[in-house]
């Protein structure tokens, strides 16, 4: 079984900023009566990532929406960058905007994954006037330094399966712990979504660069807090998911976030980590809701 939901958006390259080559894929450009939705992925993931989700709410949902996923630079079909140090969330930030530009979008919802929600909070910070609403999946402005030092160490030596049916195991192998509620049929879609298939070789579909971004992290020692980014986010409808068996969101900074945001929306993912399926657990339908009480 071969995920390809991506087809059925569209493959839309732009340059960035400083000339390199991006990727999105662009799904219900012709949904016009509604703010589209901006989705942006984890550390090291890619566009696929949402590809069921905005399936369902370009062409299954009643409004329908135009959806939009990026890739950011060293990630799926986006071109690698030379300088690792431009692997940051600023820079990826400026991305972005220049996708939003590109696409002719001047307000949208932004949908963010783990370093995607950090994206998300650094555009509320920079172009607050783009955001009419934000989902914040699996991550908010504390974050656990075990989970990343768990990433980078997957990172420093990334799998090379020889074949699906090793990147599934591989996936399990790594994930299953914390994921227990996914099918079989779930962790085929996210061996897909995190590998490449190159002629006969499968790869992790990010620059192997990418790990260098994580190499200051110390074991124990406290990331800062990004509560003046999250605050940016009060006016505006939020939500936020948090995997049941998370290392990188406590429920102890989601009552925070609560408290600072009295009409955030929490939601917790039973049976998942980090960071949950935005295809599984009956979020599609829970994120479209949240879009029509958002207004958007």
């Amino acid at each position: 079984m071969v995920i390809n939901e991506t087809k059925r958006g569209k493959s839309v390259f732009y340059s960035a900023p400083d000339g390199l080559k991006l990727h999105a894929v662009d799904y219900g450009v012709r949904n016009v009566e509604t703010l589209p939705v901006v989705c942006l992925a984890g550390l090291s993931r890619n566009a696929r990532d949402f590809a069921r989700l905005a399936v369902h709410l370009a062409e299954d949902a009643s409004p329908q929406r135009r959806v939009i996923c990026f890739d950011y630079r060293g990630r799926g079909l986006s071109d690698h960058d030379s300088d690792w140090t431009h692997y940051n969330i600023l820079t990826e930030a400026e991305d972005v905007i220049t996708g939003l530009e590109k696409f002719g979008i001047e307000q949208a919802t932004l949908i963010g994954t783990s370093r995607g929600g950090l994206i998300a909070m650094a555009i509320a910070a920079m172009r607050p006037g783009l955001l009419r609403a934000v989902i914040l999946n699996d991550v908010g402005p504390v974050i656990g330094i075990e989970s990343l030092l768990a990433i980078r160490t997957m990172l420093a030596d990334p799998p090379e399966p020889k074949d699906w049916a090793e990147a599934i195991a591989i996936q399990k192998s790594l994930m299953g712990k914390a994921f227990p509620a996914l099918t079989e049929e779930d962790w085929i879609y996210e061996a897909h979504a995190k590998f490449r298939q190159i002629g006969d070789t499968l790869v992790a579909d990010h620059d192997p660069a990418l790990g260098k971004t994580l190499d200051a992290l110390v074991p124990g020692e406290e990331l800062p807090a990004l509560w003046p980014q999250f605050d940016a986010l009060r006016d505006i409808p939020v939500m936020v998911l948090r995997g049941e068996n998370s290392g990188l969101l406590s429920q102890e900074t989601v009552d925070e976030m609560a408290a600072r945001h009295p009409r955030l929306q929490c939601v917790n993912v039973e049976g998942q980590g980090h960071a949950p399926l935005l295809h599984t657990a009956g979020l599609p339908q829970m994120i479209q809701r949240f879009l029509d009480q958002a207004g958007t």
